[in-house]
């Protein structure tokens, strides 16, 4: 069979056309459609994860006190102001007594009245006494009538009663007296106890009514911090644990701490739990109320399983896994997985073993017939088809 002779000039044409298609099948190949796509990837680990967990509180106080008055009026002083340092006892400031003073005068006279008033009325029952007991002599010897006698006990029974009255109008001013008094020691705001000035609502000569405050304390010792937590990423949350307390006033190191109590009641609305979180030492200066902490608790250490990067897991339908490289080729590994760290590790409970190679991140989405090519890092332009997950804890 012979073969068709070419031309020179198709000889030429061809000559183009062959490297040419070679140079386009190798661009297609390396950075078309059919280009591998670059991944970064990653060894299964076995490590024991030492979950922490993080929520934002706000500085509050236990033991808070306000001070204010028992019964309306006007502010006399105040001796203290706020960021003072007081003592338990300490006269903090006073009410103006206004017409109280007179009315405790009025109300002891009346006093010293009924006082010598029940003296007068035990002498009438004295003498009264003494009256019927000498008439009732009489009667015996016959040297009186029956009706003189029911005369003086009539009598006596008279000054008992008065004796009695006097007795209860003495009780009754005497415990007017003390009122009135117990209210003008009232009239003085005193610190009941060791405590800082955080608040002065009022300045002297302000009209203020029973009950207003005055004067707010708080007990340094007793600042901690209202913390919650995400319901979700809450898992070990307990009583006890170490907390480091992050203020946002204070930027440089933060200060030690420990949950106090964990709250029995969650908050519905925004599916957290909230805990109570003491500082291991009182910050100096303290902390204003209100300000908002970042606390990190430390959880114990689990036991060692596999461990992958957060940032590896994907979702393919309703399955979790991630994207593993074997000798075949690419395959999707469903995983269950446990507990994550603030590092963003998370356990690998099933589904893959200490050794296995994971796809970390990948320039485009992966399919099971995807080529790859394994590289250190991916270009910053191209952006990477894993999800930004943010550590939490597994369901």
């Amino acid at each position: 069979m012979k073969l068709p002779t070419l031309s020179p000039a198709k000889l030429k044409v061809l000559a183009v056309l062959l490297p040419l298609g070679a140079l386009l099948l190798w661009v297609a190949l390396r950075t078309g459609p059919m280009a591998p796509i670059p991944v970064t990837e990653v060894q299964v680990r076995q490590q024991a994860l030492t979950p922490q967990l993080f929520g934002l509180g706000m500085v509050q106080a236990r033991q808070l006190h306000t001070l204010g008055p028992t019964v309306a009026g006007r502010v006399q002083t105040l001796r203290v102001d706020v960021g003072d340092s007081v003592q338990a006892g300490q006269v903090l400031g006073s009410m103006d007594p206004v017409d109280l003073d007179a009315r405790i005068r009025a109300l002891e006279a009346a006093q010293a009245r009924a006082q010598a008033s029940v003296q007068e009325a035990q002498t009438r029952q004295h003498f009264a006494a003494a009256q019927l007991q000498r008439y009732a002599q009489l009667a015996q010897a016959q040297a009186t009538s029956a009706e003189s006698l029911h005369l003086k006990r009539q009598e006596r029974d008279v000054a008992q009663a008065a004796l009695a009255a006097a007795h209860q109008e003495l009780q009754r001013t005497r415990a007017e007296v003390a009122a009135l008094r117990t209210q003008r020691q009232h009239l003085q705001l005193i610190a009941p106890q060791a405590a800082i000035v955080t608040a002065r609502a009022v300045e002297p000569g302000s009209t203020v009514v029973a009950g207003q405050t005055v004067l707010e304390l708080v007990v340094p010792s007793s600042v901690w911090i209202h913390l919650r937590l995400d319901q979700s990423a809450a898992v070990g949350l307990a009583a006890g644990l170490p907390a480091s307390i992050r203020l946002r006033s204070r930027g440089d190191a933060p200060l030690p701490g420990r949950v106090v109590r964990v709250e029995p009641h969650a908050d519905s609305v925004t599916e957290e739990l909230l805990a109570k979180v003491a500082f291991t030492e009182v910050p100096t200066p303290l902390p204003p109320l209100g300000e908002l902490a970042e606390v990190t608790l430390d959880t114990p250490p689990l036991p060692p399983t596999p461990v992958i990067p957060l940032a590896a897991v994907q979702r393919q339908g309703l399955e979790r896994g991630v994207w593993q490289r074997t000798a075949d080729g690419l395959r999707f590994a469903p995983v269950t997985l446990g507990r994550n760290d603030l590092q963003g590790n998370v356990q690998v409970l099933a589904g893959l073993q200490a050794g296995d190679t994971v796809v970390l991140h990948s320039a485009k989405a992966l399919h099971a017939d995807a080529r790859v090519q394994v590289v250190e890092h991916l270009a910053a332009a191209q952006p990477s088809a894993q999800p930004n997950t943010q550590p939490k804890a597994a369901p």
